[in-house]
């Protein structure tokens, strides 16, 4: 795991396990907000870092949204209480933990996890915390998952975008719109920092770039769905689109990127031209 300090009280932490998935802390004069938790089995380094270096304990998890890589560690921090969408509450129990049951069956060293869903929720408008001085802004953005939710450090400016902010926009289960849509807003809000839900920590300099990158990208993967609707066979037509040939770079996120790019392709086909 590797960990950064972003400003004073705020700290980045990034996976070594699986493609180079994000996890953040705000940290208060008496307490810490973990924002993700990383894959369970690097949760444990994080919990050391803030309870035992840091000496400070986890009052609240957020979760960004449901997927385990950001949040099946929620149940190393037994007291603390859970915040996520309305939706990730009900997907946790509907789905991640049929999905753990099946991991554990498959081989995976998860025997000590369980899925702890979130104790409070959010869905339209915004949940505000206090951590000290400072207030935490939590607010829906359902465009790569239907229950994202990003979070906003409002006097850093300092935002935690979940997987709603990636090196390649990802969109499957999610509402390819709405993303668009939410890259354009995270343009206009004054920011100093992105932490993305996967990649290197977006700096102030950097961030217009990026959020264009990232706009011009889903503008090309539209693009290429459209074209694929007038052929003769539209998904072996995509099939042979790589993720150059829209502006991206295939090593990204250690090595997934042309995956990720291949089912976004598929998915937005289907979403527009199959789905009755």
């Amino acid at each position: 795991m590797q960990k950064e300090r972003v400003s004073e009280n705020v700290y980045w932490f990034q996976s070594d396990v699986y493609a180079r998935v994000t996890a953040g802390a705000i940290i208060g004069p008496q307490w810490a907000v973990l924002i993700d938790t990383l894959m369970p089995e690097e949760t444990p380094y994080i919990k050391h870092f803030l309870e035992s270096e840091l000496m400070v304990p986890v009052r609240y998890v957020i979760n960004t949204h449901h997927h385990a890589d950001h949040s099946w560690g929620n149940c190393l921090f037994p007291n603390a209480t859970i915040i996520g969408h309305d939706l990730c509450r009900k997907h946790m129990i509907q789905r991640s933990m049929t999905a753990l049951a099946e991991a554990i069956e498959g081989g995976a060293d998860f025997k000590d996890i369980c899925i702890m869903p979130p104790d409070i929720t959010v869905s339209n408008g915004s949940l505000f915390l206090r951590i000290g001085k400072k207030q935490i802004q939590i607010f829906a953005t359902p465009g790569h998952s239907d229950d994202s939710v990003a979070v906003l450090l409002e006097e850093d400016r300092i935002l935690f975008a979940g997987d709603s902010f990636m090196p390649v926009p990802f969109f499957v289960g999610g509402d390819f719109d709405v993303l668009m849509e939410t890259l354009v807003r995270y343009g206009e809000m004054g920011l100093e920092n992105i932490i993305q839900g996967h990649g290197d920590i977006i700096l102030r300099g950097e961030i217009d770039e990026k959020i264009q990158a990232n706009v011009d990208y889903l503008n090309k993967v539209k693009k290429l769905v459209k074209t694929a609707s007038r052929r003769r066979f539209p998904y072996e037509f995509l099939a042979e689109q790589d993720i150059e040939e829209s502006g991206k770079n295939r090593v990204l996120l250690g090595g997934i990127a042309e995956a990720l790019h291949q089912r976004n392709l598929a998915w937005l086909y289907y979403k527009t031209f199959s789905e009755d």
